[in-house]
């Protein structure tokens, strides 16, 4: 692999990301089009890893704050907050994040085994249904938040459950890890912007989790692509990755993830036919 094909790498990695459009998936494809087939599943991760930075880097307030409830150190209440504004908030926050990332980490370890031997038509027919979970998610939610008032409750442990299962979903290729945790937030009835924070919050002890699996080959990595090609492609998915994490984020806000079925859905379709 060269430099400027590991910089691209990184770069789909860093956008797919964070937008709604499964990272995997493109990945996937633009090793395709790279005729870069034989890529440790390490390297990916990796990338993961780097976008993962892009992740605690966004969300670093709140993340102090998870950790200080979470060692009962005193915080100032934050009504704009709807995670950690409040020590109860905050205790909710991460016990659902513990019983998520279960969830998450039993289907994890049954797709991992299935994703190797996955065509690549499967991908491509994961990226319609990544669409069709925006789409119905978002109608949901906004019909959703006309009836909601009131505090912000937080995130309840069957919601964490159905959430944790949705991002299990989401690591199957052509399946967004983010759209579908954001989905299943929204169908449980979390707040839309809540939805959006938790969604990247929980992702991280499911990248850690991925890499801990797979940290068994990085010596392969290192033998087959080089240690330069993997920091240049690491160093494009954390900078694209924390720009399309800000994109996103307003987006979430807005209501406007279901636009991303339009770009999903044409994907997905030629994918079909041509791969």
């Amino acid at each position: 692999m060269s430099v400027f094909q590991a910089i691209i790498l990184g770069v789909v990695q860093g956008i797919a990301e964070f937008l709604p459009i499964s990272s995997s998936g493109h990945l996937a494809v633009t090793q395709r089009l790279f005729g870069l087939e034989d890529i440790p599943l390490l390297f990916d991760v990796m990338l993961h890893l780097a976008t993962l930075a892009a992740v605690i880097l966004y969300f670093r307030k709140k993340i102090a704050r998870l950790f200080a409830i979470l060692f009962r150190k005193k915080v100032e209440i934050d009504e704009l907050d709807l995670l950690t504004g409040t020590d109860e908030l905050g205790r909710k926050t991460i016990l659902a994040v513990i019983f998520a990332t279960l969830v998450t980490g039993v289907i994890g370890v049954f797709t991992s085994k299935l994703i190797p031997e996955l065509p690549l038509k499967v991908t491509c027919a994961g990226f319609i249904v990544t669409a069709c979970l925006l789409i119905f998610s978002s109608l949901w939610a906004k019909k959703q938040d006309s009836k909601k008032s009131g505090e912000p409750k937080g995130i309840s442990i069957p919601q964490s459950l159905f959430i944790g299962f949705m991002q299990g979903i989401g690591t199957l290729p052509g399946i967004s890890r983010s759209g579908s945790t954001i989905a299943g937030a929204q169908l449980s009835g979390v707040n839309r912007a809540a939805a959006g924070e938790f969604s990247f919050i929980v992702s991280i002890p499911a990248i850690l989790g991925a890499f801990l699996l797979e940290a068994k080959d990085l010596g392969e990595v290192s033998s087959q692509i080089g240690a330069l090609p993997v920091f240049c492609g690491c160093l494009a998915a954390f900078a694209w990755g924390y720009l399309s994490l800000s994109i996103l984020m307003k987006l979430i806000r807005k209501g406007k993830l279901e636009w991303f079925a339009c770009y999903l859905i044409p994907l997905g379709i030629l994918g079909l036919i041509f791969f």
